[in-house]
């Protein structure tokens, strides 16, 4: 039972490498692929499923009570309808992993990332150097589905030790999408601020997957301090808050929760990206 269950965490990590590799090509578009993988392409043990019926905890009362399929409890989740859960129901655990390691994913997240681009291309830009773009990291420019691949894809409950030594071994990958738009604003001369969630202690371990990963030349680093209570939507407004007060022109914002996007000011224009994996309040 062991040996097979090690086995399946290494597949399962071996298919978040492919699904996530990039090439040396400066285009990032050709990394996607609209098309839903035939079962020769797809990745070992992932394959699409029927949709089924979400059943957990009380934290999903309200879908429990009508039965909603997993696919509709994702769209609930993506719309802020679903609030302040804490994992992901264990029904939908796999249709989760297959959603985020199949084309479906890919393909939402290139969705967005292209009207970002279209959105960012279509500015008149005063060539101050002032206009900033606000992005978040975990789930927005580094992906962590090496990390949740194992972990039940946010079926597991969160354990902030076991992410916590993930973080700093700094070695999540890029997500590509996010990694087109990111060269495109500083081509367009848009200079990228990082506004993480992530605490002071994971400053360093953070800058530096950030550069292993592609992402350099940002304007700055802005983490959590390290013993502050605050909840994210209102430190991450703040931030943003003081971006403004500095002369900063926040004209885009982008990230995988809500709290990233909520809050004035939350900038000029909002991008949402998927992640049914987890919530933060």
């Amino acid at each position: 039972m062991a040996a097979a269950k090690n086995n399946r965490t290494l597949l399962l990590f071996a298919a978040v490498v492919a699904v996530l590799a990039t090439t040396g090509s400066s285009s990032a578009r050709s990394r996607w692929d609209l098309r839903l993988p035939s079962e020769d392409e797809a990745a070992p043990l992932i394959h699409m499923l029927r949709p089924r019926e979400a059943s957990a905890g009380s934290h999903h009362l309200g879908l429990l009570r009508a039965r909603v399929p997993c696919d509709s409890w994702r769209f609930a989740v993506e719309t802020n309808s679903v609030r302040d859960w804490d994992t992901v129901p264990e029904q939908c655990e796999r249709y989760v992993g297959n959603y985020m390691m199949g084309g479906h994913y890919r393909a939402d997240s290139r969705a967005v990332v292209d009207e970002a681009v279209a959105y960012a291309e279509s500015l008149n830009l005063t060539g101050t150097g002032n206009e900033v773009w606000v992005f978040d990291v975990d789930e927005t420019t580094l992906s962590n589905l090496p990390y949740y691949a194992k972990h039940g894809f946010g079926a597991e409950p969160y354990n902030s030790t076991a992410f916590g030594a993930y973080a700093k071994d700094a070695n999540a990958p890029a997500l590509p999408e996010s990694l087109r738009l990111y060269k495109r604003l500083q081509a367009l001369g848009i200079k990228p601020v990082i506004l993480t969630g992530r605490r002071e202690d994971k400053r360093e371990a953070t800058a530096t997957n950030l550069a292993r990963a592609g992402y350099t030349g940002y304007l700055d680093l802005i983490v959590k301090p390290q013993h502050v209570r605050v909840r994210s939507l209102e430190f991450k407004a703040g931030e943003r808050k003081k971006l403004e007060d500095a002369g900063y022109v926040i004209v885009g914002n982008i990230g995988d929760q809500w709290t990233d996007i909520l809050g004035a000011p939350e900038g000029a224009r909002t991008f949402k990206l998927p992640d049914p994996m987890y919530y933060v309040g």
